[in-house]
């Protein structure tokens, strides 16, 4: 069915708290300096719990933002793609991940599984699902692109042979830096508007992209957690966080949209990098690792 009722939002809730504190015990099993457990509500409605880890052992900064807010009109991040949408009030609820790792070799992580509803008078709610996951290395190491692409994969499987080339090509397309003309990293799953199923199998198939990402990322972790390096690879990480940055403050829809429903800033921008540089006519030299990272793993490919 595609109907939605009280009952299946609070399932959703429950669902993304659960996450929440997954992704932190994630987290904690290679750091453990303490989350910052921010909760906060919104003068239009709703709230969260944002949970923030900064300047720990082996974690620069990790963000783990739950939110679920109301909102008397959806914000034109919304209704630009959607204009059926515009005059409706609407429930927006999410978990929102993005981990800063301090080693250039372990790869900067984003997660986001989110679901929305949409409300006017006594007609029928719309409701859809998003989100997704990607990696953006600095050193690249094929078989971590394989293992992230193969699990995103596998996630897809059982919901059609289809699903993962489709949703890997929307990821390509949406984390792509059009004023760099290169991508943020090597993509993963993006889905957006999936209500084209029953309510239950949308719902299993967010829950399936929102816990396969700990089994995309950690293996990743463990190996290149405690791998050596130097200062100059230090500071290519910092160069490179720069790109992430310039998306998430340009093109993220979800930046976007939380700013423009006057959203809690500092939950909306705990994603942004704490150390950043940016360098004029940065030198990459030639047969470096860091030319590698352009020429290998910058474009999109097949992985699996």
């Amino acid at each position: 069915m595609k109907e939605i009722n009280d009952k299946n939002i609070l399932s959703v809730r429950e669902f993304l708290l659960n996450l929440q504190n997954k992704i932190i015990l994630l987290i904690g099993r290679y750091d453990k300096k303490d989350f910052i457990r921010d909760r906060w509500e919104r003068d239009e409605g709703g709230g969260g719990i944002t949970c923030v880890l900064q300047n720990g052992k082996d974690f620069d900064k990790v963000g783990v933002n739950f939110s679920d807010i109301l909102g008397d009109y959806l914000p034109s991040a919304a209704t630009n793609i959607r204009p059926e949408l515009k005059g409706r009030n609407y429930r927006a609820m999410g978990v929102s991940v993005v981990s800063h790792p301090k080693n250039p070799h372990v790869p900067t992580a984003h997660l986001n599984v989110r679901l929305f509803v949409a409300f006017k008078n006594d007609s029928t709610p719309i409701w859809w699902f998003g989100g997704g996951f990607d990696l953006t290395p600095y050193y690249g190491y094929k078989e971590d692109a394989i293992h992230w692409h193969k699990t995103a994969q596998e996630i897809c499987m059982p919901f059609g042979e289809e699903i993962y080339a489709k949703y890997k090509e929307n990821c390509d397309d949406y984390f792509f830096i059009k004023h760099r003309k290169e991508q943020r990293g090597i993509g993963g799953i993006f889905f957006d508007d999936l209500n084209s199923w029953s309510f239950e199998k949308c719902f299993k198939f967010m829950r399936s992209v929102g816990e396969g990402f700990i089994n995309a990322y950690e293996p990743i972790i463990k190996k290149r957690v405690k791998k050596n390096y130097n200062n100059k690879q230090k500071d290519f990480q910092l160069y490179r966080r720069g790109r992430y940055a310039e998306f998430n403050l340009v093109y993220d829809r979800g930046t976007l949209f939380g700013l423009q429903s006057n959203g809690r800033t500092e939950s909306i921008l705990m994603s942004m990098p704490p150390d950043v540089k940016w360098i004029y006519n940065y030198p990459i030299e030639k047969n470096s690792e860091e030319e590698k990272l352009y020429s290998e793993f910058l474009i999109p490919k097949k992985w699996v």
